[in-house]
């Protein structure tokens, strides 16, 4: 009896891959899910012309380390010229104050051939000094955990599978296609099973490859010295963490939302419901962060995301901290999670009729 299921699980997997991939309802997940690698690999693109651009002028006109430090606040604007020469970079504008009288505003950019100095002059006199290092590999890997956390896993993967998850079900209901199955000798379990393992392939395969392509042009900017000592230390454990816990969201966000299809509906209501929930998780209680399940999902993470700066002070008083779960812990509680709501939504699928007239 178990290979019959697992034939007609497989069967079912079979028949559900072309309308999870490439079912019109769900096109946008695609957009969803790949929206972050175009923005990294724009990012990446620019910051290599800019340092290609900041090394081009520096061998043409270079200028030592020892003059930049040299450059105090307080200089004239003739001073800092005679010490760096002319900067590759200048914009002036003019004022007038409230007593009528005229002032200028002079910003000078210069570069040693990889950082980028900005000096700014308030009527001759240099008032502050800006200085913007290059990225580093270390501040890309916290835009990239934060990215990853705040966006990624919340936004991208959460909504990725309300679309393919929740119209397993009721996107057959629409169709009026989902007796097809019904007629057939199947267990409903099954049935259920094998839409559930489905979407699971198809939410698994597009994020995970959008999760490896963003990480890849995230470190695409970089020399490749830096990479290769990057990927010879903790760079693979990293990326193997961040492919676990894209595949984990699929498998628990997948389960509630294949059982929000099939028992609701209108899935939109439930649907918010769990998105308020996962959003608030930052403001509840430590016991209640733990009914959540990107508390768990965080908690695998291989880099802590950086907190917001311009959060509002009063905002920030109201975050809990809270230790994150363990590795072994989280990964259970997100797969029994997961075993729950399936064995609950395969109660209902047992009495499930269909009524089109209603739907």
């Amino acid at each position: 009896m178990m290979k019959l299921w697992c034939r007609q699980i497989v069967s079912v997997v079979r028949l559900e891959m072309k309308k999870t991939f490439f079912c019109k309802r769900g096109l946008w997940v695609y957009l969803l899910a790949f929206a972050p690698v175009v923005l990294y690999m724009v990012n990446s693109v620019h910051i290599t012309r800019q340092r290609r651009h900041l090394a081009q002028i520096g061998a043409e006109h270079p200028v030592s380390q020892a003059a930049f430090n040299n450059i105090k606040t307080g200089l004239s604007r003739e001073n800092v010229v005679a010490k760096l020469g002319e900067p590759y970079w200048q914009r002036t504008r003019y004022h007038h104050g409230s007593d009528g009288r005229k002032r200028s505003f002079v910003l000078y950019k210069y570069t040693d051939g990889k950082n980028d100095f900005m000096y700014h002059f308030e009527d001759d006199k240099l008032t502050w000094i800006n200085r913007r290092d290059p990225e580093k590999l270390a501040e890309s890997q916290l835009i990239f955990a934060t990215s990853f956390q705040f966006y990624f896993l919340r936004l991208a993967v959460f909504f990725g599978c309300v679309g393919i998850f929740v119209n397993l079900f009721r996107g057959e209901m629409l169709d009026k296609s989902l007796h097809f199955y019904m007629l057939t000798p199947m267990r409903r379990e099954v049935l259920l099973a094998g839409k559930y393992f489905a979407g699971l392939l198809a939410t698994v395969v597009i994020f995970t490859s959008s999760t490896a392509l963003q990480w890849w042009a995230m470190l695409w900017q970089f020399e490749r010295p830096v990479i290769v000592e990057f990927l010879a230390g903790p760079g693979p454990t990293q990326f193997a963490a961040y492919l676990g816990v894209t595949a984990l969201a699929c498998v628990g966000y997948g389960s509630i939302f294949l059982a929000v299809g099939l028992i609701f509906r209108n899935p939109v209501i439930p649907a918010a419901v769990v998105l308020l929930w996962e959003s608030a998780n930052p403001f509840l209680p430590p016991l209640l962060k733990k009914t959540s399940m990107i508390y768990y999902l965080q908690s695998l993470c291989p880099v802590t995301a950086a907190p917001d700066k311009n959060m509002p002070p009063l905002i920030n008083l109201l975050i809990s901290p809270t230790e994150p779960a363990a590795t072994l812990a989280a990964v259970t509680c997100i797969v029994l999670l997961t075993l729950l709501v399936l064995v609950l939504a395969s109660r209902v699928a047992r009495k499930l009729e269909i009524n089109y007239g209603t739907d």
